[in-house]
């Protein structure tokens, strides 16, 4: 029999269903609210809210999907009331709202405790007011072994949801997931850009390497963790992975042309040569799937702690599935994101 929490887990999980349900997206004008915003309106959702602060990303998303059921609301997930009026009539909610460039967040680490962390809390306080059914919290492989602000940030965001599922009354969940293609800021649409316009490219370290899924896959594993997920749990997709010299190899078969004057900066204050989406603590009660790895908050096996590892090792980005570069160029030739990049 498996508890979680030290509470026998037997009770069936509510059935979830876009059709006809409404959804919430903070941060919903970024990269994956976007794609998720279409996957939700292509399956019959009934509304569909968008909440950011940024009225010229609401504005080009309006005109660029022209839908009577997408909404839209200005707000900063920084002010809890903003956030309750944002989660009227919602059954379900994907929490996307947040800081994420590393460098930056070196330089301002209060703004990212203010938004990945503080947002965070808002969000659950608010929830627990609200008829929302279930919300999924998105977090990144920078949360493990966090060396960086915003990994700090995104691993703090990460126990509040986990602390939470001791009394909350919304079913919340996390996904943890790596590198996305294609999305901004990311590392291709930067490759992509420079090759084009023949600027010089910047290399931090030839052999690092990085979780590479597509904004697809990315809603997809939320979308899973929302249908399948228990208070707390936390889901990381298998994602293969890729050396930084490969990605920008693969760039160039692409675009049929060589990056201008390579140039190797060295690793980036806050950056590691490999990411981690599952650690060595978790590998001890996680599940596995074919495509996921699933972790509860806390697992026990007949009324005692589970002490031998489910998981042989950790899953990182230096024992993931390593694409080569004629692998890596097959994926972004099928990526809707990249072939509107070339």
């Amino acid at each position: 029999m498996l508890y979680y929490r030290g509470v026998e887990n037997t009770t069936q999980l509510p059935s979830f269903s876009i059709r006809d349900s409404s959804f919430l997206i903070t941060g919903g004008t970024g990269s994956f609210g976007v794609t998720m915003t279409n996957a939700l309106l292509q399956n019959g959702a009934s509304a569909v809210r968008v909440f950011s602060r940024d009225e010229s990303k609401q504005f080009d998303l309006r005109n660029r999907i022209q839908d009577e059921r997408l909404y839209f609301q200005l707000g900063d997930v920084r002010d809890i009331d903003s956030i309750r009026y944002a989660l009227r009539d919602i059954d379900y909610v994907f929490h996307a709202a947040a800081l994420k460039h590393v460098p930056a967040s070196e330089d301002n680490p209060m703004e990212y405790v203010k938004t990945n962390v503080n947002g965070s809390h808002f969000l659950l306080q608010a929830l627990s007011s609200s008829k929302v059914k279930s919300a999924v919290f998105l977090s990144t492989d920078k949360a493990v072994y966090p060396v960086n602000a915003m990994g700090m940030s995104k691993a703090l965001m990460e126990k509040l949801v986990r602390s939470n599922s001791y009394h909350g009354p919304v079913r919340s969940c996390i996904t943890r997931y790596g590198n996305v293609i294609g999305s901004r800021g990311s590392v291709i649409p930067y490759f992509i850009d420079c090759i084009k316009k023949d600027i010089p490219v910047k290399v931090t370290d030839s052999a690092m390497t990085r979780f590479v899924m597509s904004l697809q896959e990315s809603v997809d594993l939320v979308l899973h963790a929302m249908a399948e997920g228990r208070h707390g749990e936390l889901f990381v997709r298998k994602a293969p992975s890729a050396r930084l010299d490969t990605i920008l190899e693969s760039v160039e078969k692409l675009l049929q042309k060589k990056a201008l004057l390579l140039d190797v900066a060295g690793v980036r204050p806050g950056e590691k040569i490999h990411e981690t989406l599952l650690n060595s603590e978790e590998r001890t009660y996680a599940h596995e799937s074919t495509s996921y790895f699933k972790v509860p908050s806390i697992a026990i096996q007949n009324g005692k702690e589970t002490t031998k590892p489910r998981i042989n090792t950790e899953f990182r980005s230096d024992n993931a599935q390593i694409l080569s570069s004629d692998e890596l160029v097959e994926i972004l030739k099928k990526n809707v994101e990249i072939s509107q990049l070339l």
